[in-house]
């Protein structure tokens, strides 16, 4: 891999990072296998149980989800032999199972994580890790208390580009960061969580009671089932899904912990169905560390969907999209002159002074911006290694890359643009204590 030093010099426009395994992983013995179940088989948990049965030594045993229609299809994608329920306290008191991934609407994501905990299994939780402040603490307390391992599933703080980001800021490559912005933009239905309804959708073939939870309790309807994401009932709106892999972002490669300060605005401008969260949100945020965070999603935003970051300091920018671009400008050696409007002996005196505290090193000109560019290989996969990096810390019991500290606070975060946006008003934020003002 090359070094924040090369990159610096300007060598090379572009440089493809290491791939994820260079040498085969070594054989697992039969006791480093893990019996993994899924519980929420939505798209989200599907995909993410495509990607973990693809690690070494990970098996999928069991399915849990309200819907008959998903349990069929994990039987017709994993095979006959699958266990599955609409119950997933049954999947939880099987003890052939070392873990579990929870994929279910964030209104479950507490009670399915700690139930699971308490029963012995390791947890690989979907983001956001919460749904309202005080699940946090309870999921907290139980993973410390039980010494189970638990990972929260925001990728990126796996990804080799994200990695390679904080290598770079933290090696001062530009400069001292004073803001950081980000966003991501969709202009579809489906990006606006409009998800299909399938046709046999119904009280017979959905366990309608069991996904509403404590949720308030109202009649059967497809739509809340499916498009969950549309009321707060049962999600976050986009603060919760896509703010808080920001968040994630920003935390990781900068070090920090979260914001201070935060102030949010948006409104629900196309998507007016009945849904009860905004499809634009904007949010500013103030770090300790002396650097402002500005956030948006825009589900009509008039082009493709659009996703990145951009980290500001004193000496030039990075960027995260398709990989990491660093384009720095060195800082100034000399203050400057402004002397055109003084008489022309003071201009002639004042510029062989300032000639002489400051003697020209570009006589041709400044030195051009330097720029540089990191990508990964080919078909990386960053939800790959964040799932091997649970598996991982499920056979050594070493820390995972995003435990439940880390989840809170980064999902904590995230509801504070909601909290603002309900509220019109700036609200505050410990990000140490990890706690509302």
């Amino acid at each position: 891999m090359v070094t924040a030093k090369t990159l610096l010099a300007g060598a090379t426009p572009t440089h493809l990072l290491a791939q994820v395994q260079a040498e085969p992983a070594p054989p697992l013995a039969a006791n480093d296998h893990i019996q993994l179940a899924l519980i929420g088989a939505g798209g989200q948990g599907q995909g993410d149980t495509r990607t973990a049965v693809e690690a070494p030594g990970v098996k999928l045993v069991a399915v849990a989800d309200c819907y008959d229609g998903r349990l069929t299809h994990a039987k017709e994608i994993w095979g006959d032999d699958i266990f599955t329920t609409r119950d997933y306290r049954e999947v939880l008191s099987r003890a052939d199972i070392d873990a579990v991934l929870i994929a279910t609407p964030d209104h479950w994501h507490k009670q399915a994580a700690i139930d699971a905990m308490n029963a012995g299994k390791d947890v690989y939780l979907e983001k956001p890790m919460i749904h309202v402040y005080q699940d946090g603490p309870e999921i907290i307390s139980t993973a410390q208390k039980t010494k189970r391992i638990l990972q929260v599933g925001s990728q990126r703080v796996s990804s080799m580009l994200y990695k390679k980001a904080r290598e770079l800021v933290a090696s001062g490559a530009i400069g001292e960061i004073t803001t950081v912005s980000a966003w991501w933009d969709r202009n579809s239905s489906l990006g606006a969580f409009n998800y299909s309804v399938p046709p046999d959708a119904s009280p017979q073939t959905i366990d309608w009671p069991r996904f509403l939870g404590d949720a308030p309790k109202i009649p059967f309807n497809p739509e809340h089932f499916f498009q969950w994401r549309k009321w707060k009932a049962y999600g976050s709106g986009v603060a919760g899904d896509l703010f808080v892999h920001l968040f994630s972002g920003t935390h990781f490669v900068t070090g920090t912990h979260g914001p201070t300060r935060a102030l949010a605005t948006g409104g629900l401008r196309f998507w007016k169905d009945g849904r009860d969260v905004p499809d634009v949100l904007l949010g500013l945020f103030d770090y300790p560390q002396g650097f402002n965070l500005a956030l948006r999603v825009n589900f009509v935003s008039g082009g493709p969907e659009s996703e990145g970051f951009v980290f500001t300091g004193s000496e030039g920018t990075l960027q995260i999209g398709d990989g990491v671009a660093v384009t720095r400008e060195p800082r100034e050696k000399e203050p400057g002159l402004l002397i055109r409007s003084f008489a022309e002996a003071t201009q002639k005196k004042m510029l062989e002074d300032y000639r002489t505290k400051y003697p020209l090193e570009h006589p041709a000109g400044p030195a051009r911006p330097q720029y540089e560019k990191y990508v990964a290989p080919p078909e990386y996969s960053d939800s790959y290694d964040h799932l091997k990096n649970f598996f991982d810390a499920v056979r050594s019991r070493q820390p995972v890359v995003e435990d439940a500290v880390f989840g809170y606070r980064a999902a904590g975060a995230a509801l504070l643009t909601n909290l603002s946006y309900e509220r019109g008003k700036v609200v505050h934020w410990d990000p140490e204590g990890m706690k509302l003002l």
